[in-house]
């Protein structure tokens, strides 16, 4: 995968990861429900800086031979690290949101001779996205920000292209580094309202 495809591929690989262990969370199953909490509380217990740290040079030097950076893949190293670490808050979310809804829901569909699944994709999903939303595009807009710690491993994002033009120009400090936490405010910006134009588009026909 070329740094293209992981940028690509981060939000739904997030999305995939938060939504399988938040539903391995909640699961009556005792192992997938252990699996989901340890692979939590490791990744909120611990700074996304370490766990950088850790893919980055720890894998390279577990594995003999392999070196993120001898194959120019120090952005996918870093896209790695940001989809471990958001997975693992939006498995929190996904848990959240399938538990606000009423559990007479489930019983119902239940009832009407649908499986434990079918029952979860159809009816409590549909409904528990409504809740999720707000909570999934605000840790969203965190990991983008949060982009600007992968510089620490050479990758040339927008925080380490700053850097970079800064220690060059150093009589523009100031208006260049402003200039990098505008494009992050209006990145930002733009993604919050998005997900304000979606969240009324689920909203319709709501009862509350």
């Amino acid at each position: 995968m070329d740094d293209n495809q992981a940028s690509d591929y981060f939000i739904n690989a997030a999305s995939i990861i938060g939504n399988v262990f938040g539903l391995f969370k909640i699961s009556r199953n005792k192992i997938l429900r252990m699996i989901s909490n340890v692979y939590i509380e490791i990744i909120r217990g611990t700074p996304l800086m370490v766990q950088i740290f850790v893919v980055y040079f720890g894998i390279g030097s577990a594995i003999p031979g392999f070196s993120w950076k001898s194959i120019g893949r120090a952005f996918t190293a870093g896209a790695v690290t940001l989809t471990i670490n958001a997975g693992a808050y939006m498995a929190e979310i996904v848990r959240g949101g399938i538990e606000s809804v009423d559990k007479g829901q489930m019983e119902a569909a239940r009832s009407l001779g649908m499986s434990y699944g079918q029952s979860m994709i159809h009816i409590i999903l549909p409904q528990a996205i409504r809740t999720m939303l707000p909570s999934i595009i605000n840790q969203f807009i965190i990991s983008l920000k949060d982009t600007s710690l992968i510089s620490v491993i050479g990758v040339r994002e927008l925080t380490n292209n700053g850097r970079i033009i800064t220690s060059t120009s150093a009589n523009k400090v100031l208006p260049l580094w402003i200039i990098v936490a505008l494009y992050y405010l209006i990145a930002c910006f733009v993604l919050s309202r998005v997900a304000r134009v979606i969240e009324r588009k689920l909203s319709y026909g709501r009862i509350n």
